[in-house]
């Protein structure tokens, strides 16, 4: 069979997305490939294909047990033999699996790093044809990736083992130009082909709310979705059991996941998750890589992550069927010495040389500055996004909380000379409380102790709404005005551009919402009007709800997750196209020839009594 054949009758398809067919083309041609695709893109098709052309076996190193499991679970649903070798198998498991490899029933093996470099795995890969090396999470190779995993070091070890060196490739979501450099220089990559096609996840809505609980408003959006698959991610194992206790006696189907509950809790928790027996999981952000979940319809941040990279890898979680999805952050200013406080006390670089430590924690702090950003910005919070990664689109989605507020240009000169001349006259002493108290004329004991009610800006601003100061105070750190320290007690400091307002009387303007639209902008996602039509429409919702009534029901015979049956992108277009025969069966998105032996009868059969009412 061509690519073409193969993409049809294991997967369903009939065309290639994006840059993945010149991937293939690349692999097949025997070039080392490197692909950067958003999640939901198809990354995995990229190296599948390939494996069932190329005459031997492919491994792919993937750093989670949940990710293989998924991967391989899909494959053998979809008629393609594939096994996964990792610590979750028994010995006996683990040696029935090598054997099977050895006498080739497998094209395409999952592997752990860990394992690579095992006296039996070694064994097994020096006589068998390892014709490709597929890295998956491919930014878990580089230190200044958001999850490094020293155990990705040990790939080119073991491909530098191998008696003929195998076609190398890479993928991941997430990778800065610094992070692509340095995976093709650790896996040393040979003149591959890179391709990135680009880092827009149009169907994402993104939004950023600064609340004061936000557990009232998580609380709201969920009962406004009732039904809709989701994930809340929070930044401690504290948090993720307050959050999940709670909801939980307020009703909502929920379970959790976190690195200090057991292995057996975890995975059942995940499995209740992934095959829709709890509607929410409340996690940390030990969930999630490689859950090819797709019918996730939103995710929710409780807290700011520490960095971009893991937002928005996070984030993506959502909508990976292409159907419209939400992600949305509520934010607050603790969630900053949180994450500094994690950064500095992280286990993940203890083995690294103190010096690369210091760098890497620099970076963090960094990378932790650009995501508070986010949290702050007026402009397009998709553009933002893109633009971090290295790509420039114009400033307005239409699809993220900020562009679909209304905002006006004004003049906050005043306000910012306020607040960079307090900072300045106070010799650089105080965090960003203290600052705001003073030009707001506070009379806190705090503000007497530190005799800053005698400072010359003291009440200046007193007419000026705090979070309104607040506002200016953060678009002064954005600009390089002002900066804020990373020591235990956080700074104001005069930044590189201070005296461009201070001194040298340059005006500043600055966007800001109108006032009318704050609480609207507030209320949107998790309001009445909220709940966006998250599925295609001219979908018949009653034959749909059948639809997946029977996909629950095969998933349960066959004990797979509902979404492996098929997507809920497959179930609505099949509630459009409506076919009545096998033909028009197979023109559906994600129904290829296996499937529709197995299930496609059943199916149509369900489509034809729905008509006949």
């Amino acid at each position: 069979m061509d690519k073409y054949e193969i993409l049809k009758k294991y997967f369903g398809y009939d065309t290639f997305r994006n840059a993945q067919e010149i991937l293939i083309d690349s692999i097949l041609d025997g070039k080392d490939t490197l692909g950067i695709m958003p999640t939901g893109a198809g990354k995995s098709l990229c190296y599948q294909i390939p494996a069932l052309m190329l005459g031997g076996i492919t491994l792919v190193i993937s750093p989670l047990i949940s990710l293989m499991k998924d991967q391989v679970g899909s494959l053998n649903q979809a008629g393609i033999h594939a096994a996964f070798l990792n610590s979750s198998l028994t010995m006996n498991q683990y040696y029935k699996a090598l054997g099977f490899a050895r006498q080739g029933r497998y094209p395409i093996i999952y592997v752990a790093p860990e394992r690579l470099v095992t006296d039996e795995f070694l064994d097994f890969a020096l006589h068998s044809s390892i014709v490709m090396v597929a890295v998956d999470e491919a930014h878990c190779v580089s230190q200044w990736g958001q999850d490094f995993r020293p155990s990705y070091l040990k790939i080119i070890e073991f491909i530098d083992r191998l008696p003929k060196r195998p076609v190398v490739s890479a993928f991941t979501a997430t990778a800065t130009k610094e992070v692509r450099e340095d995976i093709i220089d650790l896996l040393q990559m040979q003149s591959p082909t890179v391709m990135t096609t680009g880092f827009d996840r149009e169907n994402l809505y993104f939004g950023v709310m600064a609340v004061k609980d936000r557990y009232a408003s998580i609380r709201n959006y969920l009962d406004v979705h009732r039904g809709d698959s989701g994930i809340v991610y929070c930044l401690t194992r504290k948090q993720v059991e307050e959050v999940c206790e709670r909801l939980a006696t307020d009703g909502f189907s929920v379970t959790r996941y976190h690195a200090g509950l057991s292995d057996e809790e975890r995975k059942k928790n995940q499995e209740d998750f992934i095959y829709d027996r709890a509607a929410v999981m409340i996690s940390t952000n030990a969930f999630g890589m490689g859950i090819d979940k797709s019918n996730v319809r939103f995710v929710l941040h409780y807290g700011m992550p520490k960095n971009l990279e893991s937002y928005y890898q996070e984030a993506g979680r959502a909508g990976r069927d292409g159907e419209a999805a939400e992600c949305i952050l509520y934010y607050h200013g603790r969630d900053v010495v949180t994450n500094q406080f994690l950064i500095e006390h992280s286990q993940d670089s203890q083995d690294l040389d103190p010096a690369v430590m210091g760098i890497i924690r620099e970076r963090d702090q960094q990378r932790l500055k650009k995501m508070t950003f986010y949290c702050f910005t007026n402009d397009c919070l998709r553009d933002y996004i893109l633009k971090y990664f290295g790509e420039y689109r114009g400033n307005y989605c239409g699809n993220c909380s900020n562009c679909l507020t209304q905002f006006e240009e004004t003049d906050v000169t005043e306000i910012a000379r306020a607040l960079i001349g307090c900072v300045e006259s106070s010799n650089q002493r105080y965090g960003t409380t203290v600052i705001v108290d003073t030009v707001h004329g506070a009379s806190t004991a705090k503000i007497k102790n530190y005799r800053m009610n005698e400072n010359p800006y003291y009440g200046s601003l007193a007419k000026i709404p705090v979070y309104r100061i607040r506002q200016v105070l953060n678009y002064l750190q954005m600009e390089d005005y002002l900066l804020v320290t990373n020591d235990d007690y956080a700074v104001v400091k005069l930044a590189r551009r201070f005296k461009e307002i201070l001194k040298e009387g340059k005006p500043l303007l600055m966007k800001l919402a109108k006032d009318t639209e704050r609480a609207a902008k507030a209320e949107r996602p998790g309001g009445k009007e909220g709940k966006r039509d998250v599925l295609s429409e001219g979908r018949d919702e009653g034959l749909f709800e059948k639809l997946r009534a029977l996909r629950t029901e095969i998933a349960k015979e066959e004990k797979v997750p509902p979404y492996i049956v098929f997507s809920d992108k497959t179930l609505t277009h099949m509630c459009i196209v409506k076919p009545g025969n096998k033909q028009q069966m197979l023109s559906v998105t994600g129904v290829g020839e296996y499937k529709y032996e197995k299930y496609g009868e059943r199916f149509l059969a369900c489509i034809r009594a729905n008509q006949a009412k």
